[in-house]
């Protein structure tokens, strides 16, 4: 989708008409010989099949054949397996490709990863990696893109041990982490595209829909440009609390990408619109801490700034009053292609804790009974791991029931309860 808005082939060789697609192409891309550009991605997977696939695919020859990193076994579907044994031998190969796509960048703002919470090899080996780059770029943005296990979309049965026991490392390790959920991705092709039986692939456009929604205004020239850090400085009020809800409006199939004119005020109802949400868990049952939208298309920016506070004089009730103002947009001249205008939604939303509550719930019904726990365990895994990862998991879900019913008043009935006990402790001494 990327190379498709910058008008770089398949096969790395430029043939758009705009030259704005190329002002800030090196954002993702590196010029190689005879005018080709690469892009600056690392392909990880524990076992060969996969990268095999993307190799023979349309844009197989897009990549470079360096930067494919893969084991021979697989994870399968084991999370110790992808953090503790077989991905343990893999990192310090992928962490070298890391390296050198790194130095290549003239100021490497962070990294995005995209991997699923579900398997083995994407939560295990995921997890060590974005600890490891931890370690050794404390200072930069990590920002991840995780997809969600849902019951109704299931290939493995043990995806809620992998999933907490991701989530665990998640609030510790990253930055931003995008939950996009399957169940709300099966739902929006079920009932907003009408496709009676979804591939990946429709999947994979909704999810591609947003990361280049997300990262539009590093890529273009735009009237207001949010980077990574300033989304995160934006979007994050307290460090454990930084797992978005994204969303994208208008959402249309792939097929019939012929639709009417959108104006702002449809397209921002559209956004803030719960089936929109890529996460299947009600934005009205929680409140907003803060959220991001970032429009596409020519449009005016005093129209954009009208219709944000609009929403949110309107829908008061939903976002916190402690913090005003809590809405930050971001506006870019230059549209997907096949649109007229698009908005990307980002939302730091409590009501967030539905989908930590849905995994946890299924993990503790099976770690109850210990189900399945030998696989790990046979890996050198503690059961302790366990126990700490859900502590850790609705210890999460406590802080943002908190924050969801902190009134703004509160607080100054702990300042003045804080300073009638001072006074106290004054005069006691």
């Amino acid at each position: 989708m990327i190379s498709d808005e910058h008008g770089v082939s398949p096969t790395g060789h430029y043939n758009g008409k705009h030259e704005t697609q190329l002002e800030r192409i090196y954002v993702y891309y590196n010029e190689a010989t005879g005018g080709r550009y690469v892009p600056r991605a690392v392909l990880v997977d524990l076992e060969p099949g996969t990268l095999d696939a993307v190799r023979v695919s349309p844009m197989g020859e897009l990549f470079k054949p360096d930067n494919f990193c893969f084991g021979q076994s697989g994870a399968g579907n084991n999370w110790a397996k992808g953090h503790y044994t077989e991905g343990a031998e893999l990192v310090d190969a992928v962490l070298d490709s890391i390296r050198i796509e790194s130095e290549h960048c003239d100021s490497l703002q962070g990294f995005q990863l995209a991997h699923s919470l579900g398997g083995g090899t994407g939560s295990g080996m995921g997890t060590l990696l974005i600890s490891k780059i931890r370690e050794e770029f404390p200072d930069r943005i990590m920002n991840t893109f995780s997809i969600v296990p849902s019951p109704k979309v299931s290939d493995t049965v043990v995806e809620p041990y992998n999933a907490i026991l991701s989530l665990h490392q998640l609030v510790e390790n990253t930055d931003e982490t995008y939950c996009i959920d399957n169940e709300a991705l099966y739902d929006i092709c079920f009932r907003t595209l009408k496709l009676n039986t979804p591939t990946y692939g429709d999947l994979n456009h909704l999810v591609s829909l947003t990361m280049s929604g997300v990262t539009t205004c590093l890529r273009f020239p735009g009237q207001l440009n949010a980077d990574l850090r300033k989304l995160a400085v934006n979007m994050v009020p307290f460090p454990r609390l930084h797992f978005f809800m994204p969303g994208f409006a208008p959402l249309t199939s792939r097929s019939s990408q012929s639709f009417q004119s959108l104006t702002v005020p449809e397209l921002t109802l559209q956004m803030f619109d719960a089936k929109n949400m890529m996460c299947a868990c009600d934005p009205r049952n929680g409140r907003y801490l803060t959220v991001a939208a970032v429009f596409r298309g020519r449009m005016s920016m005093r129209e954009v700034d009208e219709q944000m506070v609009n929403v949110q004089s309107k829908n008061s009730a939903f976002f916190v009053e402690w913090i005003p103002n809590n809405v930050k947009t971001a506006v870019c001249d230059i549209p997907p292609r096949g649109f007229k205008m698009t908005g990307t939604f980002i939302g730091n939303t409590t009501a967030i804790q539905e989908l930590v509550i849905r995994v946890a719930d299924q993990f503790a019904a099976m770690f109850r009974r210990r189900a399945f726990l030998h696989w790990y365990t046979g890996e050198g895994m503690e059961e302790l791991e366990f126990t700490e990862a859900e502590a850790n998991m609705y210890d999460l879900v406590s802080e943002y029931q908190q924050y969801q019913e902190a009134e703004a008043d509160d607080y100054e009935d702990q300042q003045q309860q804080h300073n009638e006990d001072e006074d106290e402790h004054d005069h006691e001494l």
